[in-house]
């Protein structure tokens, strides 16, 4: 999730102080990303650093309660920045930063760890989260405002990767037991061999130093 581009987006739209931007960023993703001040204003900084985003007066439409606010306005280039962030498809699979997908990987490489259970465990809580996600959505009416629709958006989208989780762990399981069943999958202890150059050792170098 891009807090940054967020908020340039409805920087876009005129400039906000920083409990505004909260508002407006809570109002538009229908509550469903929970942001504190702090990280508001942290971001703030780093656009203004960037030269994205200047601190402004107050507009001379501005509400006279929130006059003596800093005001953030968004620059050209934080303009292009956030048009470019639109028209940009989201990479989530060239490099895998998946919490489940790292932690199994490290779970059957472990002596002594049952990945079964790792799996098992996961699976129970992915099904609490599907059976949860599904009773919001049989008690939720239709949409009666952009604010809701943005949180149906976002229920239906978590909905749907808590099905696809529990494909993907019926999946892990049955490879992960055919892998065991061939021999396939063999947890190795530390390598306590320095690596040259910096470089990880592999596998195989692993295995050799175990041997040797």
């Amino acid at each position: 999730m891009s807090i940054r581009h967020s908020l340039l987006m409805i920087l876009a739209q005129g400039p906000c102080y920083g409990y505004q931007l909260r508002s407006e960023f809570d109002r538009r993703t229908g509550s469903t990303w929970p942001l504190n001040v702090g990280q508001i204003y942290n971001t703030l900084d780093r656009l203004v650093r960037d030269d994205l985003v200047t601190k402004a007066s107050a507009p001379h439409d501005a509400d006279p309660d929130s006059s003596q606010q800093t005001y953030y306005t968004i620059t050209d280039a934080g303009k292009i920045e956030a048009e470019h962030w639109l028209a940009t498809p989201v990479d989530s699979y060239s490099v895998s930063r998946d919490e489940l997908a790292i932690k199994l990987a490290i779970a059957v490489t472990l002596p002594g760890v049952d990945a079964h259970a790792v799996i098992e465990h996961q699976r129970e809580a992915t099904r609490g989260a599907v059976d949860a996600l599904s009773l919001t959505a049989e008690v939720r009416e239709d949409a009666r405002d952009a604010s809701q629709f943005a949180e149906q958006l976002v229920t239906d989208s978590l909905f749907a990767h808590a099905e696809a989780e529990l494909r993907w762990l019926d999946h892990v399981e049955a490879a992960l037991t055919t892998a065991q069943s061939h021999g396939l999958v063999d947890a190795f202890p530390l390598n306590l061999t320095k690596p040259k150059r910096g470089r990880p050792a592999t596998a195989a170098s692993v295995n050799e130093a175990a041997i040797a």
